[in-house]
């Protein structure tokens, strides 16, 4: 079984600071995508940034400059720095990734279970 642990959300004043993290446990034999979604209240779920192997990083036109996200492979980790933060970016945060466990046996999503940002202005 695979999961995606999230930590690293909180309280911040607009223009601060955040780094988020995302762990990858279990049984992983190769990840295509990892990275990060947000959903707001009463808005649809979001791409924010995403890794794919041996393509790049793609980020939403909302964060791009602000948003860094970078990867230990290593340790299957992502890391979201955001910087610059604004009262828009306030939402839960979830990792995904795009995970093939056993090689064999196809692909699946995986979600973590959220982690709230929250920009006061």
């Amino acid at each position: 079984q695979v999961q995606l642990v999230e930590s690293g959300g909180g309280l911040v004043q607009a223009g601060g600071s955040l780094r988020l993290s995302c762990v990858a446990s279990g049984h992983i034999f190769s990840i295509n995508t990892m990275g990060w979604y947000r959903q707001a209240p009463g808005k649809q779920r979001e791409l924010v940034a995403v890794l794919t192997a041996g393509t790049g990083t793609n980020y939403a036109d909302s964060v791009k400059g602000r948003f860094t996200l970078s990867r230990d492979s290593a340790k299957n980790t992502v890391y979201l720095q955001m910087n610059s933060l604004k009262p828009e970016d306030t939402a839960v945060y979830l990792c995904h990734a795009h995970i093939s466990p056993f090689g064999n046996s196809g692909w699946n999503n995986y979600w973590g279970q959220g982690t709230q940002v929250t920009v006061s202005s």
